[in-house]
């Protein structure tokens, strides 16, 4: 069980302030529908829980109940979170599994409030002259402020763009066009870059944080902008990508799960991470929110299990039987005990199977699916909740880099071989047991998916025979398919699968694979021009308190 606190500390003109990335001190923070915050004068004394806010905002945006992680997770085609027969769940993941989005599912509100309230701690900071009189303060709360906004623009594009702590009073900000947020974002990282620091704790933001945020960017500009005319931004995000792994200070960890343990601090892969920590921090539900209650005997965790979600079986099929990823992540048959004894469930013994029925017609049995035991849990813990949160790790900036290559072709004396050559490293430390199978080729990078994509319901009864509703679609058609893939198998559960579906296209079509694909009980759109989901609807409760936001164009409320 982890007890170290991470308290980095950053020196700022007027003497030390000493500025705790673990504190959870519950301050007023505004909910930032309209934007705007009670002006707040604070001195040297109470600066510590003034940033506070900074960094505990982000906390909740990535690990709040149906958070940033749960967003660009339940939308895709790795997991779902079904209606449990005698249990419950479903509901609004129901609608995220089904990308039936509307604007009053809570998952929207996470992002966006928590968000908006770190936007608000930033922008409040960096109105203080204190804190203006030291560029390393004012970067690092600069940088903070950009990632909020990319996230925020990642999920909803057409957002309000605030700067500033200062209002009048009655104020309620315009909302900003993509571009114009676009821009602003790249000026601001651009203007920070060097001067966050290259060895910052826990927590900060760092010079190669910055770069990371760059990259995502411009990785990902053409897909958000419905644009690929011009390929330079890949160009772009590879000069980015280079200052991270060309600057030496980091590598590969020697195992996949070392980057999932619950104190990741002293990781060499990790660029970024969000510490969490027992009784100051905690915040991974996983372990809880997938766990039958009775597994939770296979750790001795204490904390609550309710067994809500699951893997979806299309992409557990879709694992090498070498790659070690798999057992790294799931699990699956029989549970026991930490004796080795059969876990029962009354009279029944506690057997996840592969295979699941029904998002919710008629949904899923108590046992049904695998489940993710990805993140640490250790004995006597409440789940996995104390896991530090690998936000930026190596593995990406590789996998990115290769689909920027595999996209142009080459660019400045590197060619396709070296994406193959990146990503056949991060396969390495998954394929022990049989190297050979680690060796990626370009072929099977820019070929198909190995996923069997189509709709695959079940809508028996347990006990009577199998009622099975299916399409087949598979994968073959999807551009750089075998790097969409490795994505996958590398990232799943962490904050990127919906991101990179909307990302890949499908040849042939104007369409992405996150619309045009249909996996489980989602449906593929027939309309190839129909791209209105690859971002979600405003909150109502933003909508609701500010009279100049407009919902996204297709949605209804």
């Amino acid at each position: 069980m982890k007890t170290k606190l991470y308290k980095p500390i950053l020196v700022l003109v007027l003497g030390v302030m000493v500025l705790s990335f673990n504190a959870c001190t519950n301050l007023d923070e505004n909910i930032y529908d309209t934007i705007a915050a009670e002006k707040y004068e604070f001195s040297e004394k109470d600066a510590a829980s003034l940033f506070s806010p900074v960094y505990s905002n982000l906390r909740g945006v990535y690990w709040g109940w149906n958070g940033y992680n749960d967003i660009q997770g339940e939308s895709s085609d790795l997991r779902c979170t079904p209606y449990r027969i005698g249990i419950g769940w479903g509901d609004l993941y129901v609608s995220m599994h089904k990308h039936e989005f509307h604007s009053q599912i809570g998952h929207f509100n996470t992002a966006w409030n928590n968000s908006y309230n770190g936007i608000t701690a930033c922008n409040k900071l960096l109105a203080d002259e204190a804190v203006k009189a030291s560029e390393a303060a004012t970067s690092q709360l600069r940088g903070y402020r950009a990632l909020y906004y990319y996230i925020l623009f990642d999920l909803f594009r057409n957002i309000p763009l605030d700067t500033t702590y200062f209002h009048e009073a009655g104020w309620q900000p315009e909302q900003a066009n993509p571009q114009e947020t676009w821009d602003y974002i790249i000026d601001e990282l651009n203007d920070i870059k060097g001067k966050c620091g290259s060895d910052n704790g826990m927590g900060q933001i760092n010079d190669y944080t910055v770069n990371m945020i760059l990259a995502k960017m411009y990785l990902n500009h053409n897909a958000w902008f419905n644009d690929f005319s011009d390929d330079s931004y890949f160009g772009k995000a590879i000069d980015e990508l280079n200052e991270v792994i060309n600057s030496g200070r980091f590598s590969l960890a020697p195992n996949y799960l070392d980057n999932f343990r619950e104190d990741i601090s002293s990781n060499p892969e990790i660029i970024f991470g969000i510490p969490y920590a027992e009784n100051y921090a905690s915040g991974n539900y996983y372990a809880n929110k997938w766990i039958h209650n009775a597994g939770r005997a296979v750790w001795n965790f204490n904390g609550w299990a309710t067994g809500g979600s699951a893997v979806l079986p299309q992409f557990l099929d879709t694992y090498d039987v070498a790659d070690s990823r798999y057992s790294d992540c799931w699990t699956i048959g029989q549970q026991n005990n930490q004796n080795g004894s059969p876990i029962m469930v009354d009279g029944e013994p506690l057997i996840y199977t592969k295979e699941l029925h029904s998002i919710d017609n008629p949904g899923c049995y108590p046992f049904e699916g695998a489940r993710l035991i990805k993140y640490e849990i250790l004995p006597g813990d409440f789940g996995s909740q104390y896991d530090d949160v690998p936000f930026f790790r190596l593995a990406d900036a590789y996998l990115m880099k290769a689909e920027c290559l595999l996209r142009l072709g080459s660019y400045k004396g590197e060619t396709e071989q070296t994406a193959a050559d990146l990503v056949t490293e991060v396969r390495q430390r998954n394929f022990k047991t049989d190297p050979a199978k680690a060796r990626r080729t370009v072929a099977q990078l820019r070929g198909g998916s190995v996923y069997n994509y189509g709709y695959r319901e079940n809508q028996g009864k347990l006990g009577e025979e199998d009622v099975w509703v299916t399409t087949e679609e598979g994968g073959d058609d999807i551009e750089l398919g075998g790097l969409l893939d490795e994505y996958a198998w590398e990232f799943v559960c962490e904050h990127h699968r919906r991101q990179d579906l909307v990302r890949f296209r499908i040849n042939g079509s104007n369409q992405n694979v996150y619309n045009g694909k249909s996996w489980f009980c989602k449906t593929a759109k027939t309309d190839v021009s129909d791209n209105h989901s690859d971002i979600f609807p405003l909150p109502k409760s933003a909508l609701d308190g500010n009279i100049k936001l407009k919902q996204n164009p297709g949605y209804t409320e």
